[in-house]
């Protein structure tokens, strides 16, 4: 019998995360919105240590649908100033999640 996922190499480091704690908020811009409506695509913040199967097991279990697929990026910090004073965004995880053709995320 063929096994299609093999065990991870490894274990990662750090503390086991919980669903609520994957994802931090969901990206509500015009970007993510259209997306959303073209592509059945939908776009959160996420733990910077989150791997994209704990992505798809917390957005499946948060709000109850199927997904297809998970894409990340990780977003560098950017030099910005405030008046006299010069200081750093902080870096962030996005995940732009895709579901089933059959299921909808509803934020508003």
């Amino acid at each position: 019998m063929v096994t299609l996922r093999r065990p991870p190499q490894y274990e990662r480091p750090g503390p086991k995360l919980e669903p609520y704690q994957v994802i931090l908020r969901p990206l509500i811009t015009e970007k993510a919105t259209q997306v959303a409506e073209r592509h059945n695509a939908y776009t959160f913040e996420v733990h910077q240590m989150a791997t994209k199967t704990e992505i798809k097991e917390a957005v499946e279990t948060l709000f109850n649908v199927q997904v297809e697929d998970v894409r990340t990026q990780n977003r560098k910090s950017v030099t910005r100033r405030y008046r006299l004073k010069i200081g750093r965004t902080k870096n962030w995880k996005k995940a732009i999640v895709k579901l089933k053709d059959d299921y909808r995320i509803d934020f508003f």
